[in-house]
């Protein structure tokens, strides 16, 4: 019966990947017989794991999603990772009915279902004892990214609605071939097939997403990843910004927060901070508050603003008065 198990377990565990394994590839893995490998798949089923199968040549074995799952094989750290994970996406934009904040928040109370019963008494103290602040994100629907990754895996064209920053609504035909999570929000990369270039879309502005039955074949990126042309957008209209800071990189890091930038640990203990920046007076107080040396390497105008809010302090603290400029 032991032997039983730890094949059960361990058929359980090839199959939770999601992958499709034809028969022989599986009965490898297992070391067990096609033969047993049948038994072994339908003891899951009585147990009510929902296995598909399909025979002959092509052929495969593969775990389809059910309406209620038996418990998973999570090991310990798996499951605070997931129950961590779930409470800081709820945490996010709103919790609107629909969208994947609420979807996350419905989730994480559900979770012990999908534990066994060993992890449950972890995650039921973990559970209460966690507090997660709310982020000033705006809220994703949860239906669109489940509508915009089936098209993007099946290169499935896609029309929706979109509403520009400008308020101004315009209908979209696209190639999708990214989604994009990047400083708290969603996005689209895909190609517009109207406009016959790159476009990235913000994923809470899209509405009314329907996947068409024509295929597309995907276009190389326009960079070597998502990511890259998403960030290469930002920085158009961003400052660059070059420090040495006397201090070490954890002290720079914690400084600067949730900034887009690059720490290079430099000899003595200093560091080089690389910043893309909308606008430099929030890095004129941080600095103010970092009780180290700084040298501005790049651009000069952020070393005369910095002369000038210097000479505004001192201005102030002599008279007892702010000077404006």
């Amino acid at each position: 019966m032991a032997d039983v198990t730890r094949r059960l377990l361990a058929l359980l565990a090839a199959l939770q990947t999601g992958r499709a394994f034809a028969g022989d590839e599986l009965a490898a893995r297992l070391a067990v017989s096609p033969r047993t490998l049948r038994r072994d798949v339908e003891r899951l089923r009585e147990y009510g794991y929902p296995v598909r199968t399909q025979p002959g040549p092509g052929g495969y074995y593969r775990l389809a999603a059910g309406t209620t799952v038996p418990p998973l094989l999570f090991e310990d750290d798996e499951a605070l990772a997931t129950l961590l994970g779930l409470a800081l996406l709820s945490a996010t934009g709103n919790a609107g009915a629909g969208s994947l904040d609420d979807a996350a928040t419905r989730a994480y109370g559900k979770v012990d279902q999908f534990l066994p019963k060993r992890l449950r008494p972890r995650a039921a103290a973990l559970r209460a004892g966690l507090e997660t602040g709310a982020l000033a994100a705006p809220g994703a629907d949860a239906a669109t990214l489940g509508a915009l990754a089936d098209a993007i895996h099946q290169h499935r064209v896609v029309t929706f609605e979109y509403t520009g920053a400008e308020g101004a609504s315009s209908a979209r035909r696209v190639e999708p071939h990214r989604q994009i999570h990047l400083r708290l929000r969603w996005y689209l990369l895909a190609w517009d097939t109207d406009r016959r270039d790159w476009r990235v879309f913000r994923t809470d502005r899209i509405t009314g997403v329907r996947v068409g039955e024509r295929v597309f074949t995907p276009r190389p990126l326009p960079a070597d990843t998502g990511i890259d042309y998403l960030r290469a957008g930002f920085d158009k209209h961003r400052q660059r910004v070059v420090l040495t800071v006397d201090a070490p990189v954890a002290a720079v890091a914690g400084a600067l927060t949730g900034q887009d930038m690059e720490l290079t640990a430099l000899p003595d203990g200093r560091t080089r901070a690389v910043l893309m920046l909308d606008t430099w007076q929030w890095l004129v107080l941080a600095l103010a508050f970092l009780d180290a040396e700084v040298t501005v390497e790049e651009p000069a105008e952020f070393r005369a603003a910095l002369h000038r809010f210097g000479d505004r302090l001192r201005g102030g603290a002599g008279s007892g008065r702010m000077p404006s400029e």
